[in-house]
């Protein structure tokens, strides 16, 4: 039988991070639901709580070696489709102060290094 691969430290991080938010959407949801593009053809409350509930079970897949592959590709596409809230705060920074306009423009090159990272966690080591 071969040996489980436990998560490293990057995955152990990545899967905190993101269990971590997900858990974030269900205590705060109203935080979540303000960045919601308007125009989306579902509720805001039910946007945030179906990305909350795929952060937890994502995050908490990269912890075992079977679910790593299917929770990265979960992950990435959550990314994807999380992105528009990323621009549209930016594109109306009023709404969400205090946060600085710089911040949530710095927000948008951190997308695709934070994909980076869980296409590269989300591989199972041979």
């Amino acid at each position: 039988m071969p040996e489980l691969q436990k998560p490293t430290p990057g995955v152990l991080l990545l899967a905190a991070l993101f269990t971590g938010a997900g858990i974030l959407h269900f205590v705060k949801p109203e935080t979540f639901d303000r960045i919601v593009p308007p125009g989306l053809p579902l509720p805001a409350r039910t946007a945030t709580l179906l990305s909350g509930a795929a952060e937890i079970a994502d995050g908490l897949g990269l912890l075992h070696p079977a679910p790593r592959p299917a929770a990265r590709w979960g992950l990435l596409a959550l990314l994807v489709a999380v992105f528009p809230a990323n621009v549209y705060m930016t594109q109306h920074p009023e709404r969400f102060r205090p946060l600085p306009a710089w911040g949530l423009w710095a927000r948008l090159p951190l997308q695709p290094l934070l994909m980076l990272l869980v296409w590269r966690a989300g591989r199972n080591r041979d």
